[in-house]
């Protein structure tokens, strides 16, 4: 295994049996992933806990792990599949310009028939038109939970706002589906109104998904909060703490934790909203 090391990011091949992988996401079908980790370095992201299987002690989004594996063989049996590309990798991260597996996997999908969704942050996927024209049955998806650059490059290591927009409108323009992703709503600070009106002529879908501060990066993103937005910790504290402990007490008996728990900040979150927290 060799590992090289380029702009503190640690750089390592592996091998992969197998690149399909059954998906136990709610749009079911098949997982797929070119790398390991994720130079965008999300500081919310919770893909992080990918470091328990793969055993990296690097710190997040400072490793990329290149993936190799068999050529994909009959990909027709993938047909009216769902196969989602990034779930827990960013698949256009800025490297796939140098080691392109990205557009290798959607070049053995061909003819797969598949219902492919590809997830990124990236404007690189506008490289592989061509390939998303040809594949037919394609949407792609974009993060953008704020229109401010300055608190985008807070969060992520990510290109800009405004060239996921352009990108956007690139896709859309080509006739392939997009979908504006606003994840995660950062309460009080994600305007998706705002965000709403710039994409609302090029996106065919727009989503949105709670903050999730499960992991170990909670206490990173509360102290950024706590220093950027003081006003903002009592409702912070309301939603990630406070709220959470009441819930274990009071929990219905018949309802996992986890779903408890996502109903319960969706409702605080929107509480928030409504007073009109900014």
């Amino acid at each position: 295994m060799e590992e090289v090391r380029t702009e503190d990011i640690l750089i390592r091949d592996v091998e992969t049996k197998n690149i399909m992988t059954k998906s136990n996401l709610p749009v079911g079908g098949y997982s797929v992933n070119p790398y390991v980790g994720c130079t965008h370095a999300c500081k919310y992201c919770y893909a992080s806990f990918m470091k328990r299987f793969t055993g990296h002690t690097e710190e997040w989004g400072t490793f990329l792990d290149i993936k190799h594996w068999p050529e994909i063989k009959h990909p027709e049996k993938y047909a009216g599949q769902r196969v989602v590309i990034g779930s827990v990798t960013d698949g256009y991260n800025p490297q796939e310009k140098e080691f392109g597996n990205t557009r290798k996997l959607l070049e053995q999908l061909r003819g797969s028939g598949a219902d492919i969704l590809i997830c990124t942050k990236s404007d690189l996927v506008v490289r592989d038109i061509d390939l998303l024209k040809e594949l037919g049955q394609v949407t792609v998806s974009w993060s953008i939970n704020t229109l401010d650059e300055k608190f985008k490059d807070d969060m992520d290591a990510a290109v800009s706002i405004e060239r996921r927009i352009a990108a956007m409108k690139q896709i859309y323009d080509a006739g392939i589906r997009t979908v504006c992703f606003v994840s995660p709503v950062f309460p009080g600070i994600t305007d998706f109104e705002a965000i709403f009106e710039r994409v609302k002529d090029q996106c065919d879908l727009f989503w949105l998904e709670n903050l999730n501060l499960r992991g170990g990066f909670k206490n990173t993103v509360m102290d950024y909060i706590a220093e950027e937005y003081p006003d903002l910790v009592p409702l912070y504290d309301e939603i990630y703490t406070e709220a959470i402990s009441r819930l274990w007490k009071t929990k219905p008996r018949n309802l996992p934790r986890s779903m408890i728990a996502r109903l319960w900040i969706m409702k605080c979150l929107m509480e928030g909203f409504r007073r009109g927290i900014r």
